[in-house]
């Protein structure tokens, strides 16, 4: 019966919008905790000190519920129509990553997350099973590309990032943890090869070797997590990313399997593929919550959204945006003052 179970629940996440369904057992990467302790051993995780908590969970899927006995790992595909990279050359405009280029997908896969749970739960009752299920999408200590991999969506790449030959590198990660026993599948498979394309494009070198992450200098972390002023030494090579970095994520040549996201939802809004870094810098607190509601970007707060786009203004060489600058010398956050003197001394 549990297999007819999971034939089903296979189709129905795809009826309910899911990219992909694959099954792990809980206690399926017993490597994790060695590798988690010497991220954080390194020091890796920068301010990030919420990595550090609850270790014992964040590092052994099975004791996060001792009750589960399979892992349903989902793909949501978010695939963008265009090439990200374009906008690196616009010096006058901000760069986004995709995933924020329109609504929280936290928000949007957490409801189809519930709804195919509901689901397995009524369908497990009709084959007289009792089911529990929790839901995790990005919101708990859950390691979900290790167990991506495991249950066989697509393999950790260089990058850290799950790959996979369906979806190339634009998909979210989603997880059920279930107390029925389901059927898992294989693991994936390493296919990076001898390929280096996502290491070396990286503009800040984050990549201490394949497979490791220095978040300390990944574009992604000091724009969205990183608080106060960036490394000085570091700021250049952030280029005009004002909000994340997909540049390592865009170079792999496994994208040429990608799919355009079929969820409006995750559609880029126009506004935000190539935002002019005059109408960013010039935003209070009011108008960045307006302009940004409903998005991701909305959690990083005006303050250091504001301090981003002054170092890509610092970094686009044109003297004619100084006159956005002048004004948030003397901004009340730290921060925004410190980035504007910066980016005022290389453009004035």
């Amino acid at each position: 019966m549990s297999g007819d179970l999971k034939q089903a629940l296979v189709v129905e996440a795809a009826e309910v919008g899911f990219a992909d369904c694959r099954i792990c057992r809980p206690d399926a990467v017993p490597q994790v905790m060695a590798r988690l302790q010497a991220f954080l051993e390194a020091g890796r995780h920068g301010q990030m000190g919420w990595m550090g908590e609850r270790v014992h969970w964040r590092g052994a899927p099975d004791a996060l519920w001792p009750e589960a006995r399979s892992v349903i790992m989902l793909a949501e595909n978010y695939g963008p129509d265009f090439d990200p990279r374009a906008v690196l050359e616009q010096k006058d405009r901000g760069a986004i990553s995709v995933y924020a280029q329109n609504k929280d997908y936290h928000d949007v896969a957490k409801k189809r997350l519930k709804r195919l749970g509901r689901w397995l739960i009524e369908a497990a009752h009709r084959q007289r099973q009792e089911a529990e299920i929790k839901v995790f999408v990005d919101t708990a200590p859950v390691m979900e590309k290790p167990l991506g991999m495991a249950a066989g969506l697509g393999w950790q790449g260089k990058h850290t990032n799950l790959v996979s030959r369906k979806l190339g590198s634009w998909f979210f990660l989603g997880a059920i943890f279930t107390t029925l026993e389901l059927e898992p599948d294989e693991a994936g498979v390493d296919r990076c090869g001898q390929c280096r394309a996502c290491l070396d494009v990286c503009p800040t070198d984050a990549f201490p070797a394949p497979y490791q992450l220095d978040a300390r200098r990944c574009i992604s972390y000091l724009t969205i997590e990183h608080t106060g002023p960036v490394d000085e030494a570091l700021r250049e090579g952030l280029g005009n990313h004002i909000y994340g970095c997909d540049d390592c994520l865009a170079a792999c040549p496994w994208n040429k399997f990608a799919q355009e996201a079929h969820e409006a939802k995750y559609h880029a809004r126009d506004e935000l593929k190539a935002p002019k870094l005059a109408e960013l810098v010039v935003l209070d607190d009011a108008g960045f919550r307006a302009l940004f509601s409903g998005s991701p970007i909305k959690r990083a707060g005006r303050d250091r959204f504001v301090r981003n786009v002054l170092y890509a203004i610092g970094n686009s060489g044109d003297s004619g945006l100084a006159e956005y600058v002048r004004p948030l010398c003397d901004d009340p956050d730290v921060a925004v003052a410190d980035a504007a003197r910066w980016a005022l001394a290389r453009i004035g």
